[in-house]
């Protein structure tokens, strides 16, 4: 007669803070400003274009070589973009649970609406949709070619200019970044609270950096549909 043996199997410490709702805030606040660094030195690399079309593929190009010869041809490039993935993907995952839990957590609807719920929470949400889906959009665009008719691969300053030379690039573009400057100056402020940079003292200052940091990465963005528009980039 076999004997049954219990082993309790107590889960990993990655486990037990995965399952908190402090770790996956973390987890939000910490790939976000992954991300937003990434946003950063990406509208830094678009603005490249108002130098030319020479500049601007010189600097695409430039992108498949950094870190060579010892890292191989594209290297370093899939490289951030695995962890890109890696960082939108913790990054919408921690934020649908944590939705799901909030809601769970409610025994029924507020008889009274919070204001500050409303506005943060749905800004928040709706943003990271459609953020989500203009990544997929802008991939498919700008990097396979894929949704772009006329797309030539190794030219990317002509494809670019293609993109917003037409009415539907430039309005998918542009309310993606509105998107983003709203998704950055409630989230910022919301990672620095998560990571206990945030204080009496300090909370201005955050806010402030928080809607500097939005504004300039939407004009940044915009900017260039906008020259394409106007002929300023063509």
């Amino acid at each position: 007669m076999a004997l049954a043996t219990r082993t309790d199997r107590r889960p990993s410490f990655a486990r037990t803070v995965w399952d908190s709702t402090v770790g996956k805030k973390t987890v939000m606040a910490v790939s976000g400003l992954i991300m937003l660094l990434y946003l950063v030195v990406h509208m830094i690399g678009n603005l490249k274009i108002f130098f030319g079309a020479g500049e601007f593929d010189h600097y695409a190009h430039w992108l498949r070589t950094v870190g060579e010869p010892f890292m191989h041809y594209e290297w370093t490039l899939w490289l951030v973009r695995v962890v890109l993935v890696a960082a939108v993907v913790a990054h919408a995952v921690s934020a649908y649970q944590l939705s799901r839990r909030d809601i769970r957590a409610r025994p029924g609807k507020y008889a009274h609406r919070k204001a500050r719920a409303s506005y943060a929470t749905r800004t928040m949400r709706w943003g990271g949709i459609i953020l989500g889906l203009f990544i997929v959009w802008h991939i498919l665009d700008l990097t396979t070619g894929t949704v772009h008719p006329g797309f030539r691969h190794g030219h990317p300053y002509r494809n670019v200019v293609d993109t917003f030379s037409t009415w539907y690039g430039n309005v998918v573009y542009i309310v993606a970044m509105l998107a983003l400057g709203l998704h950055v100056r409630h989230g910022f402020w919301s990672a620095a609270q998560t990571l206990g940079v945030g204080s009496r003292t300090r909370d201005r200052a955050l806010k402030t950096l928080a809607n500097v940091l939005a504004l300039l990465l939407t004009a940044g963005f915009i900017a260039v549909p906008v020259a394409v528009m106007t002929g300023v980039v063509s």
